[in-house]
């Protein structure tokens, strides 16, 4: 499977977040260290927020926090909420696609079963498990 690049940037910011618990950490910071576009970033950053992952403070002190601890966040929540825009193949689509095949397929239950064993591998591991650490941010500069 592949998983669009959009969750791929909510995976990053929520490592990110998760490697410097307590600490709020901004957009543009972000965007900057992963080398990744802030205003694309942005649309991402929002929806992590509507799905309770996130929350965004103003101010001097403000930025980017968790809104639940790290450990209490699976791969597999956080997938599973990013790409139900996305799908594996058009029969998948919430429209159901234009697929010619969709009344006599024998393809869509084993794709569908592969994207259940998927999911419920990364339900197995947190975002705590992925931190982006202060130490891994120091050997990808050096590197």
């Amino acid at each position: 499977m592949r998983l669009a690049t959009f969750t791929d940037y909510g995976l990053r910011v929520l490592m990110r977040l998760a490697g410097a618990p307590g600490r709020a950490v901004s957009t543009g910071q972000i965007a900057s260290e992963f080398a990744i576009s802030q205003h694309h970033l942005a649309k991402v950053v929002s929806d992590l927020g509507r799905g309770g992952f996130l929350r965004s403070e103003r101010g001097r002190s403000g930025g980017l926090r968790l809104m639940r601890p790290a450990h209490e966040i699976t791969l597999g929540e956080v997938v599973r909420h990013l790409e139900r825009k996305f799908a594996i193949v058009e029969c998948f689509r919430a429209d159901g696609g234009e697929c010619v095949l969709k009344p006599h397929c024998r393809l869509r239950p084993q794709l569908a079963a592969a994207r259940e064993a998927f999911m419920a591998e990364l339900d197995r591991t947190t975002i705590e498990e992925c931190a982006w650490t202060a130490q891994d941010q120091a050997t990808a500069a050096a590197g």
